[in-house]
């Protein structure tokens, strides 16, 4: 007698595709009340890698030209976050076929963090060639949602589309080019995504059309937010480590330390986990916003190790005091014009206006401290007694509300 198994299930593949591979969420398929999950955590750990390797090139060239390569190095690095971060948040599920493309994603990132210190040099070609499959592989998750998509859909999606694939060809030509040629072209290109970003609020503004973002989404800037803030952590590591262990070094090193604290409280108390106004225009503002803020913090983090290097100096050296003091003014102004963009910048007018003035007047302030150059434990010292005036202020007009507290989530 022949002994024959468990009969086969027709519907078992159908099962396997219904639970493993679906298709990405359409516009509109929003799970507002979705929490950050451990893989797009896990995705977001590769980007500190591909930022240490670039804000540890420009610590070691503290000059004009450094900063402009690590600035554009960084736009391109945030473009390429922002639109894995979006797709996943607003189309990404937890099932076998997300986490594939969120995996390969990874794996092309952290090819791209190889030659990511020597972008802007001899590994320009290379970085332009890696970046490029990584934006291949973006598009055509992007083109995988517009085959869900709902007819009404369609205009949106095809100029998101268009604006890949015109983004897939210059970085693929930007790698022939030679190096100063393909910088022109990155910065170009990271400039064009930005402006882009904001005409397309613009456009949509007023329509129903455009994607709700979810909690989540506010959540993964705030995650990023502490990335970059890792990099000042770093560069105050990194330059005591190099410097010789002294009282001044380690003093200075410690005060520099305070800046990273600062922009997190300033960050935190009166941007993070707070939504932008209802309407196109304010979202892509407020997600185009954050650029600058990454941009300071990120590069605040490079300036500590030349400071902290020659913290026995009468002053400070002129590259890192001007770098650091620089960052903390960018990133006050961006706060600025990132809390210009919340629903909450209304109904706490009564801080916010007066805190919008005093971070201007914090930033003209920095940079005057950067001018003067002192001893560089003093500089950093200066510099967080300027960023911890905003908060003083802050917390003085809070006092005229009925619940002070609203006014600072992350302290609840």
């Amino acid at each position: 007698m022949t002994h024959r198994g468990p009969t086969p299930d027709p519907d078992r593949l159908g099962k396997f595709r219904a639970q493993f591979w679906q298709p990405p969420r359409a516009h509109g398929d929003v799970i507002e009340d979705r929490t950050v999950s451990f893989l797009e955590l896990f995705y977001d750990l590769v980007y500190v890698v591909v930022i240490a390797r670039a804000a540890h090139t420009l610590a070691e060239h503290l000059t004009v030209r450094g900063v402009i390569e690590f600035a554009i190095v960084f736009g391109l690095v945030f473009v390429a976050w922002i639109n894995g971060t979006v797709y996943q948040d607003l189309h990404g599920r937890g099932d076998g076929r997300s986490r594939m493309f969120v995996f390969a994603q990874m794996l092309i990132l952290s090819v791209l963090a190889v030659y990511t210190a020597d972008a802007a040099g001899e590994s320009g070609a290379i970085f332009a060639w890696v970046y490029t499959a990584f934006l291949v592989l973006l598009t055509w998750l992007w083109y995988s949602v517009r085959r869900q998509d709902a007819e009404e859909y369609m205009a949106l999606t095809r100029r998101y589309l268009f604006g890949m694939v015109a983004s897939v060809v210059v970085m693929a030509l930007s790698a022939l080019l030679p190096e100063t040629g393909r910088l022109v072209v990155w910065g170009l290109f990271a400039l064009g995504w930005a402006l882009g970003n904001l005409i397309l609020g613009r456009i949509q503004e007023g329509s129903d059309l455009m994607p709700t973002y979810s909690d989540s989404l506010i959540e993964r800037f705030g995650l990023f937010t502490i990335i970059v803030l890792g990099e000042v952590v770093v560069g105050v590591v990194t330059g005591l480590s190099e410097a010789d262990r002294s009282f001044t070094s380690l003093a200075t090193g410690v005060i520099g330390l305070m800046i990273g604290f600062s922009f997190w409280w300033t960050y935190f108390d009166f941007v993070g986990r707070r939504h932008p106004r209802p309407g196109t225009q304010a979202f892509t503002s407020w997600t185009t916003g954050h650029l600058p803020i990454y941009l300071a913090i990120a590069a605040s983090g490079s300036a500590m190790v030349g400071l902290i290097e020659h913290s026995a100096d009468d002053r400070s050296p002129i590259g890192a005091a001007w770098l650091l003091s620089g960052s903390v003014a960018v990133g006050l102004l961006g706060l600025v014009l990132l809390m210009r963009t919340l629903a909450d910048y209304e109904r706490f007018s009564s801080v916010y206006r007066p805190l919008t003035q005093a971070m201007f007047a914090s930033g003209a302030v920095a940079l005057l401290i950067g001018w003067a150059r002192p001893a560089p434990w003093l500089l950093a010292l200066l510099l967080v007694l300027t960023m911890s005036a905003v908060w003083v202020i802050a917390i003085y007009q809070a006092m005229t509300l009925e619940n002070p507290a609203d006014v600072f989530p992350s302290s609840h």
